[in-house]
């Protein structure tokens, strides 16, 4: 569907008969019923939001559910500002009172608002906010999204706002929040690898520039990391009570739509890799998945037509790891419809509510997640169309505490499930649209809510925009069964504002400003950093086999790649029946097959990884930036061989499982292939792994609680782990002699560190040696250091020192190497950045001088 596309829902209609007065009885009581049977009191601490001029248009605007992230004239009105609203009711506006934004014209000190997020100790909040305007008409200038934070919130106080510093400056950055160790975690369109020729990256439905996905950035150190690669976009990240990072992903993972069935409008193509430079090919193949619901050329008949588009919650660590949906929770436990992979098994079916699941209220999308303060684990969230509502629509919440297993997780209605859609001849149950729910410390609802229950479009002119839309902060108060709004938190806030567009003035006339992204102002219990552990069958497969989990870590992380696993691959949930079932490994008596019917054997997983080769335009003068395709991984040398299978792929083992190193900080995806490398099950979702990270997940389509025989997870211990850690602990990372050298904090890997900050060197012997010699080498930037110190390894066949990061006045590269008799064994880099002390500038050999103290 376009950006036009008008979505609807079929309703049934009810024709009452009988008596005039009958009817109005009924109506009578039917009123009595919503009115609000309790009423809230105020709000006990204070509130941040911000407001916006009303702004009609919903598509890649501030408030649209995709594309929200851009900072130009038609994206954002300029005007708005950030505010907070005391328990007495009184209201201050911090951005005006800080020396930010400008009255009637907009110009260089304009400004615009959005994401507000409290500081654990409730004394500051982030936000980010865009800076200017045009002064004239038709002048066209480039403007930004960044991050700042605001200090001074008390009544009396005067509030001093300031950039948060080291953000990629040149790119939009949005959503920000507070990690458990004050990094900021945000959203930015930042390219996955910083590359400005890929900029934008387009998503995969309208091919519009999208965020990159998840960022994390230290900004003292300037440390910043990609946490995941989404190639269609990540929204509203939060840390939860748990320790986790929540926010909502869109999964879009389909043929380009812009390419469908070979349409030439957009001139689609290939490129021949991400370079700068890549050839612009005469080619627009796409390899992965199947082909699109409305484009059936040249396809298998026995493929059910692929589609699939959800905003759904999600979950990761900080440290970017263990990333997935909230909980595991997935489309079958959460929306109404799925289609059938294949059309010629019995036993794949689709899914229409048919058969029972422990969820009866489907939500085909989950916006603005909102962790209930009052009641840990509880999030709130919006079920809205796409477009044509600024992403309002029903109030809603799931039960996802970590020990909530996913299909036991139910959606709870908070308002009437009419409220979902817009109607033009509503029912007396749509009370308007709904969205930035906040579930309050002490029990209260408070939500930004719009009474109409249209689609918006401009009512007014195009110098004189107006909007159906009228956003105020509300309270909600329960009513027959459901929640409405009550009182509004203000009195309503107004402004008389102009800017150019650039090639237009549009003007406000004392317009009620839109009331948005409301958050509590109040200290929380900060919860601890959540870390993973090998669990128990595959490190029973490191120890058996003599590896060290940590220096298998220190060479994934030097190589940036990741190690995924599976334990047994022909175990699926029990509730997805929408691909194969009866499943069996090629060649091994290894199956599950709980029903009568087709059986599929499967012989090779084969992965794919996210690249931005599509560009449109043409060859000759494409447009900028490029959109996402899943292309074949390419080969990784440390991965056992695969020659009988597909590109990409490595061998399921005997048991079922499977294992193989693959690329970090990258979209990734795959599928279980029969021997021929036909797809059998498919992953329909985008995943990230970060560098060292060991990601195990027991099964295809993991097990939530049992699979299709009724029994819960596989807990062999992984063959193919086992085939795959001999040939790496054999193999050049291995043998007899080599050793393995990292650097590491306190925290775990180092990348980076700033000066003074203690480092672990760590010198490790494969075959856990004791007694060989060695020397430490170093080189800072281009300048050779020469030997900083000789030793040998422990009868652990391990070494180790700690040490100081050297002082630096600027970023220094140093690269540590290990050599024995004159041959390097190993290396390990780590960029030192200044702890921001002033200090008198420091030369590569000054640096050089002060690792010869090791």
């Amino acid at each position: 569907m376009g950006r036009r596309a008008v979505y609807c829902r079929a309703r049934a209609k009810r024709c009452v008969h009988g008596a005039g007065w009958l009817l109005f009885l009924q109506l009578l009581l039917l009123i009595g019923s919503l009115m609000p049977q309790s009423s809230n009191a105020a709000p006990s601490n204070p509130i941040v939001f911000v407001t916006q001029p009303p702004w009609p248009q919903d598509f890649g605007t501030a408030n649209a559910t995709f594309g929200n992230h851009l900072a130009t004239m038609a994206a954002v009105p300029r005007g708005g500002d950030l505010y907070i609203r005391y328990p007495n009711g009184t209201l201050k506006n911090l951005t005006q009172a800080a020396g930010y934004g400008q009255s009637g014209l907009q110009g260089a000190q304009a400004i615009a608002v959005r994401d507000p997020s409290v500081h654990w100790d409730g004394q500051k909040v982030i936000f980010s906010m865009v800076v200017g305007a045009p002064a004239q008409q038709y002048e066209v200038n480039e403007y930004r999204w960044q991050l700042y934070e605001v200090t001074g919130l008390g009544q009396g106080e005067t509030p001093v706002i300031a950039k948060v510093p080291n953000q990629p400056e040149e790119y939009n950055n949005v959503s920000p929040t507070y990690g458990t160790d004050d990094r900021i975690i945000f959203t930015s369109d930042r390219p996955r690898g910083g590359e400005p020729h890929l900029y934008p990256q387009r998503d995969e439905y309208e091919s519009f520039p999208t965020n990159t996905g998840l960022w994390s950035l230290d900004p003292v150190s300037g440390d910043l990391k990609i946490l995941d690669h989404a190639p269609s976009g990540d929204f509203n990240p939060f840390v939860d009570s748990f320790g986790r990072i929540i926010f909502t992903r869109w999964d879009h993972m389909q043929r380009d739509q812009q390419n469908r069935c070979s349409q030439p409008s957009f001139e689609a193509f290939n490129y021949a890799s991400e370079a700068a430079d890549a050839a612009r090919l005469d080619d627009d193949t796409e390899v992965y998945p199947e082909p699109r619901a409305d484009c059936d050329a040249d396809a298998d008949s026995s493929l059910g037509r692929h589609r699939f588009n959800h905003f759904l919650p999600w979950q990761v660590n900080e440290s970017g790891e263990e990333m997935e949906t909230l909980n595991h929770i997935g489309r079958h436990e959460l929306v109404s419809y799925i289609p059938a992979t294949f059309t010629d098994d019995a036993n794949v079916i689709e899914y229409y509510g048919q058969y029972s699941r422990v969820n009866q209220n489907s939500i085909e999308n989950f916006f603005q997640i909102a962790e209930d303060a009052a009641l840990p684990g509880r999030y709130y969230g919006v079920n809205a169309p796409e477009f044509g509502t600024h992403a309002s629509g029903q109030l809603v919440y799931i039960d996802g505490a970590p020990s909530l297993p996913a299909d036991q997780m139910q959606v709870t209605y908070v308002t009437h499930e009419d409220t979902a859609g817009t109607d033009d001849t509503p029912s007396v149950h749509h009370i308007g649209m709904s969205r930035d729910p906040l579930p309050m410390s002490n029990g209260e609802l408070i939500a930004a809510h719009a009474a109409t229950t249209r689609q918006d479009t401009n009512i007014g002119t195009s110098s004189n925009p107006a909007s159906r839309y009228d956003f105020r902060l509300k309270t909600f108060v329960p009513s027959g069964g459901v929640k409405i709004p009550g009182t509004t938190l203000t009195s309503g806030i107004t402004k008389t504002l102009s800017f150019w567009s650039p090639d237009s003035l549009i003007s406000f006339n004392n317009v009620t400003m839109w009331e948005l992204q409301p958050k509590e102002v109040v200290a929380r219990t900060r919860p601890a950093a959540r870390t993973t552990e090998v669990p128990a069958p595959e490190q029973a497969v490191f120890d058996a086999e003599g590896v060290s989990v940590e220096s298998l870590k220190d060479y994934l992380r030097e190589n940036n790649l990741a190690l995924v696993v599976s334990r047994n691959v022909t175990r699926r949930d029990e509730l997805d029946r929408q691909q194969p079932i009866n499943l069996q490994v090629e060649g091994s008596d290894t199956q599950t097959i709980p029903e009568s019917g087709k059986v599929y054997s499967v012989a090779h997983m084969q992965f794919f990884e996210g690249l931005q080769v599509r560009g449109y335009g043409g060859t000759s003068n494409p447009s900028a930036g490029r959109r996402v395709l899943a292309q074949i991984m390419r080969s990784i040398d440390s991965n056992p061989e695969n020659p009988s299978g597909p590109a990409g792929s490595v061998a399921i083992a005997a048991d079922g499982s499977m294992a193989a190193f693959v690329p970090a900080q990258r979209a990734l995806t795959y599928q279980m292939t029969d021997a021929s490398g036909k797809g059998i099950v498919r992953e329909r979702l985008w995943l990230t792994f970060q560098p060292g990270e060991i990601r195990v997940c027991a099964s295809c389509h993991g097990i939530n609680s049992k699979d299709h025989q009724g029994n819960s997870g596989p807990q062999n211990e992984p063959d193919a782990l086992r085939a795959l850690l001999q040939q790496w602990r054999d193999g050049p990372q291995g043998g007899d002699d080599d050793l393995t050298l990292s650097v590491r904090t306190a925290k775990g890997g180092a990348r980076s560190a700033t000066s003074r900050q203690k480092l672990r060197l760590r010198v490790e012997s494969s075959a856990q040696n004791e007694g060989v010699q060695f020397s430490i080498q170093a080189t800072v930037g281009k300048t050779d250091c020469g030997e900083l110190f000789a030793a040998e390894t422990e009868s652990s066949g391990t070494y180790t020192r700690a040490f100081r990061a050297p002082k630096v006045s600027k970023r220094m590269p140093i690269r540590f190497s290990v050599v024995v008799s004159g041959e390097e064994e190993s290396s390990a880099r780590v960029t030192v950045r200044p702890n921001g002390s002033v200090l008198p500038r420091r030369s590569p050999a000054a640096v050089c001088a002060q690792l010869q103290k090791l």
